[in-house]
């Protein structure tokens, strides 16, 4: 990819982050853009960042209090977070979905035979899940725009969000933790942690069970 084709994606992931996050409605138009776009770097994409780009993201979920049955990793990409649950819970079952099909085939690829048992992958969109409410104890999203009423939905009573941006700030698809807090907060969403590890930063967020 030239460099001018890399900055204008990464300018476009920031843009439609930011679109889609104050006006979830957006997304009906920037959904097919943004497919295209990771289609597109699906082949490149596992190789792109190295251990380092899940740092924040490994070290928010040694922090969960209980190890999760059920794990959904949304916009999983090559599989790099879905890959990265199953081995620390030995005991868990993990969805990985993503928006695109280029992106799921690389992630089913490079499954290692000790784990295709226990991860599952599919092509969904993130708006529109096709899972039960309440359907997991652990929500997992690295580098990926959240929708908030999907992860209210989805997530379990006493279950945990974790969203984890690479680069922190620096990462094309970004939210602030304040922004993160409040919308979680409106979903159901009362205990919050922040982690800061390597160049990169994740916030858990815990929905507590009813009394």
């Amino acid at each position: 990819m030239k460099p001018w084709q890399e900055w204008l994606g990464r300018r476009f992931a920031r843009l439609a982050t930011r679109l889609t996050v104050a006006s979830p409605g957006v997304w009906r138009i920037l959904r097919r853009l943004m497919r295209a776009q990771f289609d597109r770097l699906a082949p490149s994409w596992e190789g792109r960042a190295g251990p380092e780009a899940l740092a924040a993201l490994g070290a928010a979920l040694e922090r969960l209090e209980r190890p999760p049955r059920r794990v959904l990793d949304l916009g999983t990409g090559t599989g790099k977070a879905a890959r990265l649950a199953a081995r620390l819970f030995a005991g868990a079952q993990v969805e990985a979905t993503d928006l695109s099909p280029a992106m799921v085939e690389e992630a089913r690829r490079l499954i290692p035979p000790e784990l295709a048992e226990r991860i599952h992958l599919s092509v969904a969109d993130a708006t529109a899940l096709p899972f039960a409410d309440g359907a997991f104890d652990l929500v997992v999203l690295l580098n990926m725009i959240p929708f908030f009423d999907e992860l209210g939905r989805v997530t379990a009573n006493d279950g945990t969000v974790v969203i984890s941006f690479s680069w922190g700030s620096g990462t094309p698809i970004y939210v602030p933790s304040d922004t993160l807090r409040q919308r979680l907060g409106s979903v159901g969403f009362s205990r919050f942690e922040e982690i800061a590890a390597g160049e990169g930063t994740a916030l858990l967020a815990t929905r507590e069970a009813p009394t």
